[in-house]
């Protein structure tokens, strides 16, 4: 049971990354398989943030 539950909320996540990053479902699923990791530029160019903030100079 556990399983089958992780199994549907993967795989509801997975659309939801999908849809609101414009990424296909198949690259949404390589990329959540295993760590992943991107700086902000990256996070920004794949879709996953709308903005980079930047710390004021003092």
């Amino acid at each position: 049971i556990q399983a089958d539950e992780i199994i549907r909320l993967r795989t509801r996540l997975t659309s939801i990354l999908a849809k609101s990053t414009k990424q296909t479902l198949k690259k949404i699923e390589k990329d959540t398989d295993r760590n992943f990791f991107m700086n902000a530029d990256e996070a920004k160019k794949y879709g996953i943030i709308d903005t980079i903030l930047v710390a004021r100079k003092k």
